[in-house]
């Protein structure tokens, strides 16, 4: 994208010990400014505590790990996450079912989640529209969130990371607990955020190919905590890849833009 900004984050030698074990196992990644990941790895194998330490809510037993150019250690990381959206799956089960959509989004601006524990002005509901119209829902700027698809409710929090204007997207399978319909609608909305000009960086973490929205170029395939491969998406993922990175057989196909993942017998 030819930005000159430096990369929103970099590992370097990071492990991650917990009760003796190495969740995570000598790390070493580079998230250009403007790039778009997707790490891929088995229930288990580290994704999630990987995204815990991007987002600054954890720290590495060691190594050294830099977020939109501030080293963490050394810098106030209460600053810096507000430079940082993050969203999963569970995030919507902690919020009030009345509350509207751009209710929602607008108190991301202070990491709230009600509207009350801040004042905010109308230059902070515009944002909030603007974010909710970037995601193409801003027609349902005022519904109460109960009564959006759960699509639509993955659709307002990820307008809800942009409040911000944030440097660093991290989304932590957000897609889990959806039902196809709302799985698709959800990857259509990763893939509008993927191809705005000015998209930040962005990482979603998942185990299922099938749910890689279109613009997401490169790939980190995570085994047992430890980096197996990265890099491009077309010349990293392939079936041999992706069989060693879930230790089961694999065929692998790419059609319309998407990939498509099934089992092959024997092993």
């Amino acid at each position: 994208m030819g930005r000159t900004d430096p990369p929103a984050l970099v590992l370097h030698s990071v492990t991650l010990v917990r009760q003796g074990r190495a969740v995570l196992d000598d790390v070493t990644w580079t998230v250009g400014a403007g790039e778009h990941w997707v790490v891929l790895g088995r229930n288990g194998c580290g994704k999630s505590s990987l995204l815990s330490i991007a987002s600054t809510w954890s720290h590495p037993s060691s190594g050294v790990v830099e977020v939109l150019g501030e080293r963490i250690g050394r810098t106030d990381v209460r600053t810096l996450r507000r430079r940082i959206g993050v969203a999963s799956a569970g995030m919507a089960d902690r919020l009030r079912g009345d509350l509207t959509p751009r209710e929602i989004v607008m108190t991301a601006k202070n990491a709230a989640l009600e509207p009350w524990w801040h004042t905010y002005d109308e230059a902070d509901r515009q944002r909030a529209m603007t974010c909710l119209e970037r995601m193409e829902i801003g027609a349902l700027a005022d519904r109460t969130f109960v009564t959006l698809s759960s699509g639509e409710r993955q659709r307002v929090l990820l307008a809800r990371t942009l409040m911000n204007d944030p440097g660093l997207l991290l989304f932590d399978e957000p897609t889990a607990g959806l039902d196809l319909a709302g799985r698709e609608d959800l990857v259509r909305g990763l893939g509008v955020l993927a191809a705005a000009e000015d998209s930040p960086a962005i990482v979603l973490v998942t185990h299922h190919v099938e749910e890689i929205p279109v613009g997401f170029d490169r790939v980190l395939l995570l085994r047992d905590g430890a980096v197996m491969a990265t890099g491009p998406i077309d010349s990293v993922l392939d079936e041999g890849s992706l069989s060693a990175c879930f230790g089961t057989p694999l065929g692998l196909e790419r059609r319309h833009d998407r990939w498509w993942a099934w089992g092959r017998e024997g092993r």
